[in-house]
């Protein structure tokens, strides 16, 4: 069974590519790393780490060096994060140990979630109903977005060795968590978060009204409901609304017929990104659970087609309902397709050993290929067991 960690460049560069190969592979008892290869913003605590405590990556950047002649007729640039250029190239350094050591080399790559690239370019980001840019989120309906992300994971996989690839965020994101310092005196719930989220930018509006979808209409409803939403005295609870799925809009046709046209930007550019890609390496699309995929206009059953696989992410999940998700999951993905589980080895999502052993068994029981776990730097060492652990007690 397939078996990785989710690891940053800066945890490799700390410690060692020797020491975390040997950790990894040895205490951790996983097959392989997912290094992060392109990456947004963040303030991290690192508890492995032997050099800081605290970590704030540059935003927007990618881990390895490419080829800029690639880009040259694109809008947007890679940016080299300074990491690489003072400490070295750490994915060659990767690369080369796979000569002398038996280890799969997976990238890890954060797709349209980039805050630099979208202050930058803000023509290339979502738009809500009301004409405000989500800069943190480039469109993935747009062409110039679509290009960067498609040229920058067939440069790193022509140059590099790669086993995978794994792609965040190749679609649209929600509204609240993706910046910082934010502030929402409103309240918002579920449906309220979604449907700020909504694109309504050119590129969207172009696409869907060539495939026949009234896109003006669906935005004047979703604009009009933003505006009661934001004039209640207190929020209005639908518990049900994301289990309610796509389904839940069918009394309004012109926000359904949108909402269910606006799979086909996601799709497509999983599509493209896998044809581009350099076929001896795999490409993996990173999903939340199939219940939520919809939300970010995520047709879970597409990408599966148009990729490799797909990585279900069970993250704060007890053992129980990570069997039921990874089941359903597994229904959806073609036959031939690979499904991962992701998890998280973070407290208190996980409390001991015993119960990260308990959801690896569930997902194995459910029909999972293989595990991701999250994350190599940002747990203490303590719990390298527990994932050695869990994975034996699959054999």
């Amino acid at each position: 069974m397939r078996s990785t960690m989710w690891t940053y460049p800066w945890d490799v560069l700390d410690v060692g590519v020797d020491t975390a190969l040997d950790e990894l592979l040895n205490q951790v008892g996983v097959g392989g790393l997912s290094l992060a290869t392109s990456y947004h913003a963040g303030r991290f605590l690192q508890p492995r780490s032997p050099k800081r405590k605290v970590y704030f990556p540059e935003d927007g950047t990618i881990y390895f060096h490419p080829d800029h002649s690639r880009y040259e007729n694109l809008l947007i640039k890679p940016k080299v994060a300074r990491l690489i250029h003072e400490r070295g190239d750490v994915l060659r350094r990767l690369e080369q140990a796979k000569e002398k050591r038996d280890f799969t080399l997976n990238a890890w790559t954060v797709c349209l979630h980039n805050t630099r690239i979208g202050m930058e370019h803000p023509q290339v980001t979502t738009v809500n109903a009301f004409g405000d840019h989500n800069y943190y989120n480039l469109c993935p309906s747009n062409p110039d977005a679509r290009a960067y992300i498609t040229t920058l994971v067939a440069d790193m996989t022509n140059r590099y060795a790669i086993d995978s690839v794994e792609l965040e965020s190749p679609n649209f994101m929600g509204f609240a968590h993706e910046f910082h310092h934010e502030k929402d005196g409103v309240g918002l719930t579920a449906k309220d978060d979604f449907l700020l989220s909504l694109c309504f930018c050119d590129s969207c509006l172009a696409r869907a009204r060539k495939a026949g979808v009234d896109a003006e209409a669906a935005r004047r409803t979703v604009r009009h409901w933003i505006e009661e939403m934001t004039m209640r005295p207190i929020p209005v609870q639908e518990p049900d609304f994301v289990a309610r799925g796509v389904e839940g809009f069918k009394d309004t046709p012109e926000v359904y017929e949108y909402l269910r046209w606006r799979f086909e930007s996601v799709t497509s550019l999983t599509r493209e990104i896998r044809e581009a890609v350099n076929p001896r390496t795999q490409v993996y699309f990173l999903s939340l659970l199939t219940s939520q995929a919809w939300l970010f206009g995520i047709d879970f059953e597409g990408v599966a087609r148009a990729s490799d696989g797909v990585v279900v992410c069970a993250y704060d999940t007890k053992a129980p309902q990570v069997g039921l998700d990874i089941a359903d999951a597994r229904a959806r993905v073609p036959q031939g397709k690979y499904l991962a589980t992701g998890l998280r080895v973070f407290y208190p999502e996980v409390h001991d050993g015993e119960e990260l052993c308990a959801k690896v068994r569930e997902a194995a029981e459910s029909g999972t290929e293989g595990f991701n776990f999250y994350n190599y730097g940002l747990i203490p060492p303590t719990r390298y067991d527990w994932v050695r652990q869990s994975l034996a007690s699959l054999k």
